[in-house]
């Protein structure tokens, strides 16, 4: 059987589909039988506590990390099975929108965006001069274009990342808490720019993130995780209307309930008792 015939399994409305996926660091079991399908063109969000597993998700759909078992099919690909430079093309077809930011700080806003284009593309300057003006303009930062990042403000490097991350014209961005740290109006900004993108450009997206209500407003579907596994799934409306302890919990921050708070541990009077 040929190397394509192995690599590829089939479905035709899923982006990605993850099935039954385990992953562990060492003992401790981090992805526990995971099933998630994120459907073409619609913002999936993926939600949790902390240290459930969500951002090590993006590192098994881009072939940086491998399951333990199950599979991770993007684009009717098995992550996992794929060469080098089979990955190393899949992963052209992909823009990530890292939590920092992780802009090159001894780059221009311009070169920045522009670094992608000038790695997996033959375009000319022109080209890519256009390409890069345009990008800026779609985040709203076309007149930033040669500051250095030490010049940007939280909220724009978020945004000169975002346009980094659509430079190459994806067909699936994954943002890794897009909301984390910036003040209301940027984050305002920001949800309208990955619905508007989505939308305008026929995106798939994932959105890794705590915030409830700014994903709530812009996500198509929720997969809530707790405890390395998928607890509870749907719409944001279907969620809101769930009588899950799960879901109530994480929906209201209610401090009790089902998600624990304390790692897990030995019993304390025995932890206390040991000596140093």
């Amino acid at each position: 059987m040929s190397s394509s015939r192995v690599n590829k399994i089939h479905h035709t409305e899923q982006a990605i589909v993850v099935q039954n996926l385990r992953f562990s660091r060492g003992e401790r079991l981090i992805l526990d039988g995971v099933d998630i399908q994120v459907p073409r063109g619609k913002i999936t969000a993926i939600m949790g506590p902390s240290g459930t597993g969500k951002t090590t998700l993006l590192g098994l759909i881009g072939g940086q990390l491998q399951p333990d078992s199950g599979t991770v099919s993007v684009e009717n690909h098995i992550v996992s099975t794929l060469s080098r430079t089979e990955l190393y093309r899949l992963r052209q077809r992909m823009g990530m929108l890292f939590q920092s930011g992780a802009l090159f700080s001894d780059l221009s806003v311009y070169d920045n965006v522009a670094f992608p284009l000038r790695e997996h593309a033959d375009f000319s300057a022109a080209m890519i001069h256009d390409l890069v003006m345009m990008k800026l303009h779609a985040v709203g930062l076309r007149g930033a274009c040669n500051l250095m990042p030490n010049e940007l403000s939280a909220g724009m490097a978020r945004r000169v990342a975002l346009a980094r991350a659509i430079a190459l014209d994806p067909m699936l961005i994954m943002y890794d808490e897009p909301f984390t740290g910036q003040d209301p109006i940027t984050v305002s900004v920001i949800m309208r720019l990955i619905r508007r993108l989505n939308d305008s450009l026929g995106l798939t997206s994932i959105v890794i993130s705590h915030d409830v209500p700014e994903v709530c407003a812009i996500a198509d579907q929720i997969y809530l995780l707790s405890s390395g596994q998928v607890v509870a799934s749907g719409s944001p409306d279907e969620l809101h209307r769930s009588e899950s302890p799960w879901v109530v919990q994480f929906l209201s921050a209610q401090p009790d309930g089902p998600i624990p708070f304390h790692f897990p541990a030995k019993d304390f009077i025995d932890d206390m008792a040991e000596s140093p």
